[in-house]
């Protein structure tokens, strides 16, 4: 299972942005844990590749094929 986020953003308006130009890769069995302050959107990005949210920019890949397409 490899996992990549390109430019992965979500933005809620025009001026707001939950995630921005999100760029990361997990390799095949990698664990990997999001840490950060409350509002840096953590759990937006664990949404959207859950697919519960689709982004507003960018892509996800999911073995190099796209996710929630």
């Amino acid at each position: 299972m490899h996992l990549q986020l390109k430019g992965l953003g979500k933005r809620y308006t025009s001026q707001e942005w939950a995630v921005q130009d999100l760029e990361l890769e997990i390799p095949s069995a990698s664990i990997c844990g999001f840490i950060g302050p409350n509002g840096a959107g953590k759990s937006t990005t664990l949404r959207m590749l859950a697919t519960v949210l689709r982004p507003s920019q960018g892509s996800i890949l999911f073995n190099g094929e796209a996710l929630g397409k």
